[in-house]
């Protein structure tokens, strides 16, 4: 018996040794049709493309319609109705944030060991210390607490609101100043890489501020030399736009390039994924294209909530390939947990939404997820899900105005082919995969590419008036109502709508706190809620 207690405490840190490194990249407000690897030549996205055609493409994959929604879906394993993060965002001067019951996945990541790295968005509450990246799992962390930043002079203005939101663990990051944010990262990021223990195993999220607007002066901003090489592209916005996508893309090159260099790459994990749809059309200024799907950011709409997302790593073991599996936001924590060699039995009196996928991922098996929650929202009084193909939407937030489709198409030109090739992921990976040659980067990026069946008559859904079902299966693009049609199918989803509802625990928002105003605060965003006993007594009249 001991030889054997002896061999078991071998074999389990042997496996603790070879633990995967895990490398996320979030994406912000990043369109569906915004990567080269569904199909858009408008924009070249050599870097990301690379990863995306030696790893896997995943094409039914969703996430949530908003920042903060998504970041707990995947940080909790769980919807957010489950949460109470379902309405809308937390603001700058609201005094709320992820539940602190809530484990977290680098939570979870450091309980197997795991060095765990914050570079960039936070956005899940800072009013209080005990809400922030350091209390929440993380080493380190560099970036910012609240939605959105300008990206040069990181402040962020909202309405009346407006105060500096850059920080350096708990301290703030004045002398970044000037700085542009996605170098910042980069830097920051290789850093990491750079002074990392080998003999540990290394969690890096790397939450990135584009492709999100920022402030009203200037909504989006890239370096001009960036922005010249877009002169082809006629709408000014969709140019800058252009410019920002460019730099996300050879900063993701610059930290994989680095991981090769450090020899990480051969036991590494990457994820890239978008936070959710973009916003397209002019939505917050902004000039993403969810082509050719439905609706932008903030909308349950396909092109609200189905991500552009790959995931990399030689660990998989069918490789170049176009996934087909369903997944959704709320699969990664078990599925990371479970590919970091843990006993995902963790989760069990958690109650997570979340499957652990894996292996359907790397073995091209069957998905587990058959169900996905959109989102429920009855204060903004809209809802979706989808039950195998078919989906419901009940009711539509905005009001029904960014109902339509919106491009652009982007497939105009030709894919540049060597411009990938010669990429610094492409670089890396060659080190210890082959990419695929051009007939099969060819195949993928038709497989990968969703064309609308303009066979399909467009049905007027108006779903403020009554719900609206499709068959996504066959009709992604949301063309053909089919409520009518299929009224015992939509009964049955509005049945299961009704159920989940049943589970959901109340949306936890607040109204804004005065005192959280920049104002009083040097014009910085702080964790006002620790400063209490700083509050004016209220004036007694007499």
């Amino acid at each position: 018996m001991l030889w054997l207690l002896s061999v078991c405490v071998v074999l389990c840190r042997a496996s603790a040794d070879v633990r995967p490194n895990i490398v996320i990249f979030l994406a912000d407000d990043l369109g569906w049709n915004d990567v080269g690897f569904h199909g858009s030549n408008q924009i070249p996205t050599p870097n990301i493309d690379a990863l995306a055609y030696s790893g896997i493409v995943l094409q039914n994959y969703y996430v949530t319609h908003l920042c903060t929604p998504s970041r707990s879906a995947l940080m909790t394993g769980k919807y957010p109705i489950h949460t109470g993060m379902q309405h809308a965002v937390i603001r700058g001067k609201e005094p709320r944030g992820l539940p602190l019951s809530e484990k977290i996945l680098p939570q979870y990541l450091k309980d197997l060991g795991y060095k765990t790295h914050l570079v960039g968005k936070w956005h899940l509450g800072h009013y209080k210390k005990e809400y922030l990246p350091l209390n929440r799992g993380f080493d380190s962390h560099i970036g910012f607490w609240t939605g959105k930043i300008d990206l040069y002079d990181h402040t962020s203005m909202d309405n009346e609101t407006w105060g500096f939101d850059f920080r350096r663990g708990f301290e703030v990051a004045d002398d970044l100043f000037g700085q542009y944010a996605t170098d910042i990262y980069t830097k920051e990021a290789v850093k990491v890489v750079n002074a990392h223990n080998k003999s540990e195993p290394l969690f890096l999220m790397v939450a990135h501020s584009a492709m999100h607007s920022g402030n009203p002066y200037e909504i989006l901003r890239a370096p001009e030399d960036v922005i010249n090489r877009f002169s082809h592209i006629n709408d000014t916005q969709r140019r800058k736009y252009a410019g920002m996508l460019t730099k996300l893309d050879e900063s993701i090159g610059e930290v994989v390039e680095s991981l090769g260099k450090k020899g990480l790459l051969e036991n590494t994990i990457i994820l890239f994924s978008s936070d959710n749809g973009g916003a397209a059309a002019g939505y917050n200024g902004n000039a993403a294209s969810n082509y050719p799907f439905k609706g932008v950011k903030n909308t349950l709409w396909e092109g609200g909530v189905r991500g552009a997302a790959l995931l990399w790593s030689p660990l998989i073991k069918q490789q170049s390939r176009v996934a087909n599996q369903t997944f959704h936001l709320v699969d990664w924590l078990p599925t990371f947990y479970s590919a970091a060699g843990g006993n995902t039995s963790v989760f069990t009196e958690r109650n997570i939404d979340g499957y652990d996928l894996w292996e359907a991922l790397s073995e091209d098996q069957p998905s587990e997820r058959t169900n996905i929650v959109h989102n429920i929202d009855d204060i903004w009084g809209f809802a979706s899900i989808t039950v195998d193909n078919w989906k419901v939407h009940k009711g539509t937030n905005l009001n029904g105005t960014w109902d339509d489709w919106y491009g652009p198409g982007g497939r105009e030109g030709a894919y540049d082919f060597d411009l990938m090739y010669k990429s610094k992921s492409a670089e890396a990976i060659k080190t210890i995969a082959k990419l695929p040659d051009q007939d099969k980067i060819t195949s993928l990026r038709e497989a990968s590419t969703i064309k609308c069946d303009n066979s399909i008559p467009i049905t007027p859904c108006k779903p403020l008036e009554a719900p609206c079902l499709f068959d996504i299966s066959t009709d992604p693009c949301e063309r053909r109502n089919m409520a009518e049609e299929k009224p015992e199918i939509l009964q049955e989803l509005l049945s299961e709508l009704e159920k989940v509802n049943a589970t959901a625990v109340p949306p936890i928002n607040k109204e804004v706190d005065p005192l959280a105003d920049p104002k009083y605060w040097g014009r910085v965003f702080t964790n006002f809620g620790d400063f209490e006993r700083l509050r004016t007594p209220p004036v007694k009249c007499t």
